[in-house]
This record gives structure tokens, sequence and C-alpha cells, in this order.
């Protein structure tokens, strides 16, 4: 049965693979981006494409924008894939990076979130939200901690989620993605350069010596975002879903570890 989908961060990566491989299956995607430009971008290429999909401006820090798209769509599903990364050490990283990322990644996905649950339990629609969160939600990858922290705040506001709407028939799911070649992790790496500056701050540059080593081997973004589809189209998909396997065995031997770690 063909479903409408809005997925949110569609201008790339996972939320991009996915919005295409969607439509391609005949359900009506509407795929939004921060800004108009990457909108005409998903336009135009929808169109060489010869996909038939919905683009449309979602800024997720913007309430207008947030306001716009709950009152214009009624979906069955939200795909909340929008999220930045900010990195470097958390002992001195600017907080006004800290605050946007939050904003990004907790605030406007659950404001949004918010919205078109109140829709669904007034009109009493089973409906399933599927929070794209990351492997750095379930532990804390070294010189990306506020990242992870962000992480960490959905994979809880998730679960209270799923705990709390199981009553009105609305579902709830995370997708953890590994590490992927999207360019969201050169990307964050990248931002660590932004502000850090050896001169200044007390953390050596040998603490980033491992940093690119760590991104050379960075999987095909395909299968995360065959994940996304199928968590999102299956109606009785696992709440967690770490791909690829591997990442989830190393996520489950860091968390066991964890209880005997030292201070």
């Amino acid at each position: 049965m063909s479903k409408t989908i809005l997925i949110t961060g569609a201008a790339s990566g996972f939320g991009k693979i996915a919005a295409f491989d969607l439509a391609k299956r005949g359900h009506k995607v509407i795929a939004t981006a921060e800004v108009y430009p990457q909108m005409s971008d998903l336009i135009r290429e929808a169109k060489d494409s010869g996909i038939e999909l919905i683009a449309d401006k979602l800024d997720v820090t913007d309430s207008r924008d947030i306001e716009y798209i709950i009152n214009k769509y009624e979906i069955d599903i939200l795909i909340s894939n929008a999220g930045i990364m900010e990195g470097g050490p958390i002992a001195e990283q600017p907080l006004d990076l800290v605050r946007y990322m939050f904003d990004v990644n907790v605030f406007g996905g659950l404001q949004l979130a918010q919205g078109f649950i109140k829709k669904w339990v007034n009109q009493k629609k089973a409906a399933k939200i599927v929070f794209t969160t990351s492997m750095g939600g379930l532990w804390t990858v070294p010189y990306v901690a506020a990242y992870c922290a962000s992480k960490h705040a959905m994979e809880s506001i998730a679960e209270g989620l799923k705990t709390e709407l199981v009553q009105f028939n609305i579902k709830i799911a995370t997708c953890n993605p590994g590490v992927f070649g999207t360019g969201f992790n050169d990307r964050g790496v990248d931002s660590i350069f932004r502000w850090y500056n050896p001169e200044k701050n007390f953390t050596p540059p040998t603490a980033f010596d491992g940093a690119a080593d760590s991104l050379k081997d960075q999987l095909d973004p395909q299968s995360m975002a065959d994940t996304i589809v199928n968590v999102a189209l299956d109606e009785n998909s696992n709440f967690r879903n770490v791909h690829p396997k591997e990442t989830e065995d190393f996520v489950k031997q860091l968390q066991a570890e964890a209880w005997t770690a030292k201070s």
C-alpha cells in the first residue's frame, strides 16, 4: 500500500537516497531541504531521473517552516533525518556551536515530531516516525562528544515517545548509522578547524592525528539508506536499528565495558 512519507534533510546523504528510492517504489514522498537552492536541486535531479516527488523547504530550526509544513501535509510516516555535526574537544568547544547543533539535531526534530503527533492523535490515525540518530547516540566518539550528546538526547526522546504513543498506534524507531561516506563525517572533522587554534587552545594538535585514518574506509551509504527505507515501511520493525552489524557488535561491547571502566 502506498504511503505518504516526509523526509527531512533530503538534500544529500541518506535522506536523499531514501527519498528517491521510496519514490521509485511508488510512495508519495515529500523531500525537504534546509534552503531554497537545495530544494531547486532536488526538483531538477528528480526530474532528470524520471522520479516523481514533492520537494519543499524545511529548516528545522525555523518555527515558521515547521508550522507551514505541518499544516500543509497529511503524512503517514515521518523520517526525521536532518542533522549536523560540529566536532572538537567538548572541554573547549564554543558553546554557541553546541547550542546550534542541539537546535538542529534535537529541538528541531522534536518540534516537528510533536506537530505531526498532535495531528495524528486528533485524527486517530496510525502513523510512524523514524529518527536517524547515530552509533554516537549509543556511545561517545572521542572529540565529537557534543554531537554524540545530541544524538543521545534523541535516543532518549525516541524511547519516551515509543512508550507514550503505543496507546495511539503511533510507532517510533531509530536508525543508527556507523561510518558511511556521505561527506557528513568529513565535514564534521572540517568543522573543528574553523575555531580550533593550537596557539590558543590547550588540546594538543596530536589529538586529531587519527581523524584522517578513521574516515579512510567509510562505507557505501546505499546500504544505510536501504535500512532506513526498510525500517520506515516495516510495520513490525525493531525500535533500534544499528547498521552495519559490525557496528552494532562494537557498540554492545563498548556498552558492556562501560560498567567496569574507571574514572
